[in-house]
């Protein structure tokens, strides 16, 4: 059998909604890499993020921050970051608007404001504390990812006024905010560069609207079964819910396991 190459979103996906990965999940990739398969993540996160979760499942390349920092076994093989004048001409925009702003490198997050409620609500919905307030911080370091806390409504404000940014919904109190030709779809592409692979070999798994073009873009996606109705139609299966054994189910639907 060919050697395939999965990835696995985390939110939804890999974690249920407790934060906790089901055992059949780490039996399932504990298997897939006995198999000798290349397992990797691809997520909307930071790394410091789920460094935990690395350890846990043993896996050592990812695709984070929604594909804007590459990792291939520990080494970094792709970087795309914002440009500062988008992110202060950005920053001023929220600021009149009274939405905060989270500015994502690879070592941590800061925020433009030392408390308000739509990022305590959002951030601790990822089970993390309150990021440090630095309103500077994206003035001397490369940010990745930007988020702005606002709500829905709220976010054509933002698309239409920045069409050069991409904006991804992730919460309903907060979006990503990446580069133009930002999307896990290109994280994945600059990893299966280095391993030289090809599309027919490679699956992903994910559940959110940030995973639309990665399962779109492999040759195998799979949308687990608690993903928006919206993922389902893009992807090629849908298996259950990430708590019902969704991804072992999935490996097994799609022949893996």
């Amino acid at each position: 059998m060919t050697l395939k190459t999965i990835f696995f979103d985390i939110d939804g996906t890999l974690y249920d909604e407790e934060k906790r990965i089901p055992a059949s999940t780490k039996e399932a990739i504990a298997e897939l890499k006995r198999r000798g398969h290349n397992v990797a993540i691809a997520t909307g996160r930071a790394a410091y993020m789920f460094e935990d979760l690395r350890k846990e499942l043993d896996i050592h390349s990812y695709v984070s921050l929604n594909g804007q920092y590459v990792v291939y076994e520990g080494e970094v093989i792709y970087r795309n970051p914002l440009d500062t004048p988008s992110l202060q001409e950005l920053t001023l925009f929220a600021q009149k608007n009274d939405h905060p702003v989270g500015y994502i490198d690879a070592a941590g997050m800061k925020v433009n404001v030392a408390e308000h409620e739509y990022i305590k609500t959002s951030i601790g919905s990822l089970k993390l504390a309150f990021p440090t307030h630095d309103a500077e911080y994206f003035l001397q370091h490369e940010i990745y990812q930007a988020l702005i806390f606002c709500r829905q409504k709220e976010q054509d404000l933002y698309a239409e006024t920045y069409p050069h940014l991409n904006f991804i919904r992730w919460h309903p109190l907060c979006m990503d905010v990446l580069p133009g030709n930002g999307s896990k779809a290109g994280g994945i592409q600059q990893m299966m560069t280095i391993l030289g692979v090809q599309k027919e070999d490679v699956y992903a798994f994910g559940d959110g609207l940030n995973d639309l073009e990665m399962l779109g873009f492999v040759g195998h996606g799979v949308a687990m079964g608690n993903a928006e109705e919206e993922v389902k139609a893009a992807a090629s299966y849908v298996t259950k819910h990430v708590s019902e054994n969704g991804i072992y189910e999935g490996l097994r639907m799609v022949g893996l396991l």
